[in-house]
């Protein structure tokens, strides 16, 4: 889970989800497991608590093997709250429900963009008009700008601080999109689906080791205006979703 403070300004997009070792590469010793102790109790669900670089933050693990899909839990705690069966949060603005990690390298990120993009198309609970309207959210929040600056010395030429530009990320993922669904068009007002891409601030990971969290979303997850990101959990005080 990804979770933001409400007294952080979001970005641009993004999740709260699981995030396997061999697509994040991420630090054991960054995590911290928790999981119930009475053994008698099933299921046993354990979550890792991930040490980021940047406050106001939290980046929530599933393990391997764990069947829950990010997407519909965080669609039943929206549920939850219309109903009023959940009381809104204190202290969580947003959950980014990430579906997948990779590094920020034009090859992973189509690979990983194509993949969630099919299966999307593919849910039969999904009902698509022709042409499919999508959007794509990039969100470098917790990477500095001395940060960025150093990627792109220390290797000028490679993929990864290419796709540091905004534009040229949105061009990779929208390139992927357009594979699977070749008849695709962009609109930033209503999409179907919308993929959101955020460069995780981890910890202990090297600079030139970059990695993003996507996920592909439906319409009821996601706001467009002022600019494309997850739906807010709270309301203000003339009850509107805080943007």
């Amino acid at each position: 889970m990804y979770t933001e403070e409400i007294d952080q300004n979001i970005g641009n997009s993004v999740d709260s989800s699981e995030i396997t070792d061999a697509a994040g590469g991420i630090p054991k010793d960054d995590c911290f497991v928790s999981a119930k102790t009475d053994k008698s109790q099933a299921p046993e669900f354990v979550l890792s608590l991930v040490k980021l670089s940047r406050s106001g933050l939290l980046l929530l693990t599933f393990p391997w093997g764990n069947l829950l899909d990010t997407i519909d839990v965080v669609s039943k705690i929206f549920c939850d709250l219309e109903s009023g069966s959940l009381k809104s949060p204190l202290w969580c603005h947003r959950i980014f429900p990430i579906q997948a990690t990779c590094t920020l390298n034009e090859k992973e990120l189509q690979a990983v963009v194509s993949k969630l993009v099919f299966q999307f198309v593919n849910d039969k609970r999904n009902k698509l008009a022709q042409p499919l309207k999508f959007a794509v959210g990039f969100n470098r929040r917790g990477t500095e700008e001395s940060q960025m600056k150093t990627s792109k010395d220390e290797s000028k030429n490679s993929d990864m601080s290419v796709l540091l530009d905004r534009n040229k990320c949105f061009g990779a993922v929208a390139a992927a999109v357009k594979g699977i669904v070749s008849d695709s068009v962009v609109d930033l007002k209503s999409p179907e689906l919308s993929i959101l891409v955020e460069l995780l601030p981890l910890s202990g990971v090297p600079n030139g080791s970059l990695l993003v969290g996507v996920s592909v979303l439906p319409q009821n997850l996601v706001s467009t205006k002022p600019r494309l990101c997850i739906k807010p959990l709270v309301c203000d005080k003339n009850g509107k979703k805080a943007s």
